[in-house]
């Protein structure tokens, strides 16, 4: 959001201060977004949380679906399955395989409440895998200590495990895409990994408060429009792994529509709910 925010401001010449609140999957900085006043200067930054949150939490006394205005979709990047170098896996047939004839001596280490922690539980059932869950407030903890070697499994965007792959501190074995990435040709992706239609990305995007004046929303979707289609805009998120979205309200408000039932699918076929 720091990238973007730096160019909105030049956009909407003003000063864009990004305020991070961080916990419960992010549902708590997106409750404090959706409480703000619908005047375009409280906007909420949030990744595919904000349609699995209906769906995983039980208890939300508030509905993200229908608390915000969408603006703009912003960025689309890919997940990617990692494992310690010392675990004899490189591809999700070979940890199905491994998961089997070990049961009950790996470790999942994801972010509690977020979507990698959905698609992780949904792969451990599907295969009936008896790997065991341990939820971290933010799924950069759970690397760490796949660094120390207590976590075997993790799955997390493709920029931010990018460099850590490539020291050879962690191993990919799959990425969630429909096509491999540029960054990580050798990596298959879920499809070509024998999980026929199987394709899921990391996205973020842009939302006001609902009841955001429409020229408001209008103006806001311009200008992040045109920041993600400037040359140094566009250089910086190819650096971090992730693509520009460009898109009207309608598309982006379309693709949520088209999202939030897929999300809800995989929440109920995980099984998982959070109290």
């Amino acid at each position: 959001m720091g990238l973007l925010a730096q160019h909105l401001s030049a956009e909407l010449k003003q000063g864009v201060v990004v305020e991070n609140r961080p916990g419960a999957g992010t549902s708590i900085g997106m409750k404090a977004a959706a409480l703000a006043e619908p005047d375009g200067y409280t906007l909420l930054f949030q990744s595919s949380s904000l349609v699995v949150a209906p769906a995983m939490y039980k208890n939300l006394d508030y509905d993200p679906l229908k608390s915000f205005a969408p603006i703009a979709n912003v960025a689309w990047g890919s997940w990617v399955t990692v494992v310690p170098p010392p675990l004899p896996v490189a591809t999700p047939q070979q940890l199905i395989a491994h998961a089997k004839a070990h049961p009950n001596t790996l470790n999942f280490g994801y972010g509690q409440g977020t979507a990698p922690q959905l698609v992780g539980e949904w792969f451990n059932k599907i295969n009936g895998l008896r790997i065991a869950s341990v939820p971290y407030k933010g799924g950069m903890q759970a690397i760490t200590d796949m660094l120390g070697g207590t976590i075997h499994l993790n799955i997390g965007t493709s920029s931010t495990l990018l460099p850590l792959i490539r020291e050879g501190k962690i191993r990919a074995i799959a990425q969630w895409g429909k096509t491999r990435e540029a960054d990580l040709p050798d990596v298959p992706t879920m499809i070509e990994s024998g999980f026929p239609g199987l394709s899921l990305g990391f996205w973020v995007g842009l939302w006001a408060p609902a009841g955001t004046p429409a020229p408001i929303v209008a103006e806001l979707n311009r200008a992040t429009n045109a920041a993600l289609g400037t040359p140094a805009m566009k250089e910086s998120m190819a650096r971090l792994g992730v693509a520009p979205s460009i898109g009207s309200v309608a598309d982006f408000a379309a693709f949520i529509a088209d999202e939030a039932p897929r999300w809800a699918e995989i929440v109920k076929a995980s099984g998982t709910q959070i109290e």
